[in-house]
């Protein structure tokens, strides 16, 4: 029996030590592992696809006229289209990771590009809206894993001392494609046809897909896993996710809580978000993993980056907004103020990168704040005969504290996590950052009519009899038609119309300076947030350091 004993004891000891062994092993490959090819080469070919994608979420916006017209629908109905994308787009964002590991990261990605290409095509041949929203609909469905995964995939290709400088090209897609978005759809839409706009995807989306297939491969860790399906956790995603974009995208045209429609799908939306993070912190497999949030340089790199995306996409439609709108330039040409801004991003971040290397990231997200609240105040400087120049200045200086804010924030937010978070945690990311952006859209809007009406309102008191302003003013204008030979019994009428007219020209710019001074605010308000960042290296290394 001892001799028996022994042996079973020998055994285990054996294959306790072939286990350990094999899992020393293991460890030493993962720790070894290196790309094959230049990770420069992978970063370019991954954050082409991410490209590719961000730029369809605004290269439509200035097509919606014609494609309404083309085919036979309401300019509201057309909204639908964008509608669609988004609410695929934010579900998928937050799954990905979940994605990624179940059909395995490189296989999920050349997944996702081909079938964007599928249904860009089918976009471009759609004979109606239905077939439209519907298409646009599985577009952003395959389109919302290109970003999370162009973040994971870079994570695990660059060691943390390079990854700031591979987050500089991450960020062309990010921020410089929703830059560039709607002057390349104007273009190609006055020129071509709307279709071109989906059409375009299809040449650059075949070369991405053969790039990826020659280039990149999966590390050790980041292969196909057995993760199970989190049905409630992904139904209440869904539902939450899902209501909250169609809220947000559709909200000021239905008259927000004034609508049942709206009123309901606020409360689906807050149900199922609520719901969906109880289950997630409960579930033994849950579909994305939300301790991530307990790393604090993650969850505040994620509430920092939603505050970047709020302030990037509500200040990047404030400004085209106006020029359209109240300034009557042409959508190519309010695309034109945008575009200068993209090329100071490009020309900033090399120097960013410098930056990082030699004095402490969170110092640097704080001064990327502090110049973002002074780009604000400086564009809340509104008058209503503003130059195409001066708006082009405001735009670039608001880009260029953007190249100080979101290559650090990247960097740090994954410095301290382990790599096996990377899925989850670059999923929740993307999310934080446009979510925020949707509600920033969503805000300024509201904002800008909310302000609108308020400012009228307290400039037509003037409009009386007893002002001695509106007096002159009014007298002038009667002169002046009167010199045009208009009859005399209209002069009063018309030159009421006239000022109240620039009143109403005069209340929508203070609007716009009102919600660029908030803006500003909120900048300067999110500056402390850097300041509770743990120390880590300098470049964002992922091994806490005094500095």
């Amino acid at each position: 029996m001892s001799g028996d004993s022994g042996k079973d004891d020998s055994g285990k000891n054996q294959a306790a030590a072939n286990r350990g062994g094999d899992s020393g092993a293991k460890a030493e490959q993962q720790k070894d592992w290196k790309p094959k090819y230049n990770p420069w080469l992978i970063a370019v070919v991954v954050t082409l696809a991410a490209f590719m994608e961000v730029l369809d979420t605004t290269i439509v916006n200035v097509s919606l006229p014609h494609i309404a017209g083309s085919l036979s629908s309401s300019y509201d109905d057309a909204t639908w289209a964008l509608t669609s994308y988004l609410v695929a787009n934010g579900i998928v964002l937050t799954i990905s990771g979940w994605l990624s590991d179940t059909f395995g990261r490189k296989r999920y990605f050349l997944t996702c590009i081909f079938m964007f290409i599928v249904f860009s095509f089918l976009c471009g041949i759609a004979t109606n809206l239905g077939e439209l929203v519907v298409f646009r609909l599985l577009q952003g469905f395959f389109g919302g894993g290109l970003q999370p995964s162009q973040q994971s995939i870079i994570l695990d290709t660059f060691p943390p001392a390079q990854r700031g400088k591979a987050f500089g090209l991450t960020a062309l897609a990010t921020i410089v494609a929703p830059v560039i978005g709607p002057t390349l759809g104007g273009y190609l839409t006055d020129t071509y046809s709307w279709r071109w706009v989906f059409f375009i995807n299809i040449p650059v989306g075949l070369a991405t897909v053969a790039a990826v297939f020659a280039v990149l491969e999966d590390p050790p860790w980041a292969g196909k896993k057995n993760r199970k399906i989190d049905v409630i956790g992904l139904s209440l995603i869904t539902l939450g996710l899902g209501c909250l974009q169609v809220v947000l995208d559709r909200g000021e045209d239905d008259d927000w809580f004034g609508s049942p429609f709206i009123r309901v799908l606020a409360l689906l939306a807050t149900l199922g978000i609520l719901g969906a993070i109880g289950w997630l912190l409960v579930a033994k497999k849950p579909v994305v993993n939300l301790y991530v949030f307990g790393d604090r340089n993650f969850a505040l790199g994620a509430v920092m980056i939603a505050a970047v995306g709020l302030l990037l996409y509500s200040s990047a439609i404030l400004i085209p907004q106006l020029a359209q709108q109240v300034l009557g330039y042409t959508a190519t040409l309010a695309g034109l103020v945008l575009s200068p801004g993209g090329l100071v991003i490009i020309v900033l971040i090399p120097f960013v990168g410098m930056l990082m290397s030699r004095v402490a990231v969170r110092y640097v997200i704080a001064f990327g704040f502090a110049l973002m609240g002074c780009a604000m105040l400086y564009s809340s400087h509104l008058v209503p005969g503003i130059d195409f120049i001066t708006l082009v200045k405001m735009r670039a200086f608001q880009t260029a504290a953007l190249a100080f804010l979101f290559v650090p924030i990247s960097t740090v937010a994954y410095a301290t996590l382990p790599r096996a978070m990377n899925n989850d945690a670059a999923a929740l990311f993307s999310m934080s950052r446009n979510v925020c952006g949707s509600i920033g859209i969503s805000l300024a809007t509201a904002l800008v009519t909310q302000r609108t009406q308020i400012q009228m309102a307290q400039m037509s008191r003037n409009m009386t009899p007893l002002n001695q302003g509106f007096v002159m003013a009014r007298q002038q204008y009667e002169a002046g038609l009167l010199a045009m030979g208009r009859v005399a019994s209209t002069l009063e009428s018309t030159a009421t119309g006239r000022i109240y007219q620039q009143y109403r020209t005069q209340s929508s710019v203070l609007a716009y300076a009102d919600i660029f001074t908030y803006c500003a605010i909120g900048a300067f308000a999110v500056v402390p947030l850097a300041f509770l960042l743990s120390k880590t290296k300098k470049g964002g290394g992922d091994a806490p350091a005094a500095h």
